[in-house]
């Protein structure tokens, strides 16, 4: 069966994630993130919103995920107005990829799929300390709507970050 790429950056394609790929999506989360979800967070992303599971492979090894939803609710960048809007739920790179335009690819084509289902904008949420990642996200029009705090387990707070998705 033909894996679904969505985009190639370099030597490295990006792709539809697939039940056998959860796994090694689940071990970079737990090597690269200090947040974890259950082994059926996953599998629930991946069977309600398949096309905006993505992971990034080389050579047939996994080595970055995006995960995306879609939800309604209030706009992150309009006053007063609902919007349908993608979430970037959780990314990672492993460590030994990044600087290589991973993450820009998997944002980028998470943007495309999120388009796809005819959302007006993309959050995410970002630890208030993770620099390197807020810088990725601005180089990317995506700006800081608000401030969450102790949203982590560990008691950091999280920017909220937002942008318009062209159609």
């Amino acid at each position: 069966m033909q894996k679904a790429v969505v985009a190639k950056v370099g030597d490295y394609t990006v792709r539809r994630c697939e039940p056998g790929d959860v796994p090694v999506v689940m071990n970079i989360n737990m090597t690269t993130l200090p947040e974890h979800y259950t082994d059926s967070f996953y599998y629930d992303i991946l069977r309600e919103f398949p096309e905006m599971f993505l992971v990034a492979e080389l050579g047939g090894e996994v080595v970055g995920y995006v995960m995306n939803r879609i939800e309604y609710g209030f706009s992150y960048l309009r006053r007063l107005g609902l919007a349908r809007r993608g979430h970037i739920v959780s990314i990672a790179v492993k460590d030994e990829h990044r600087g290589k335009g991973i993450g820009t690819a998997l944002v980028l084509a998470s943007h495309e799929e999120v388009a796809r289902k005819s959302a007006t904008e993309c959050y995410l949420e970002v630890r208030v300390s993770n620099e390197g990642a807020i810088r990725l996200y601005e180089k990317l029009g995506y700006r800081k709507t608000g401030t969450l705090e102790a949203y982590y387990r560990d008691g950091e707070a999280a920017f909220v970050m937002a942008t318009r998705i062209a159609r």
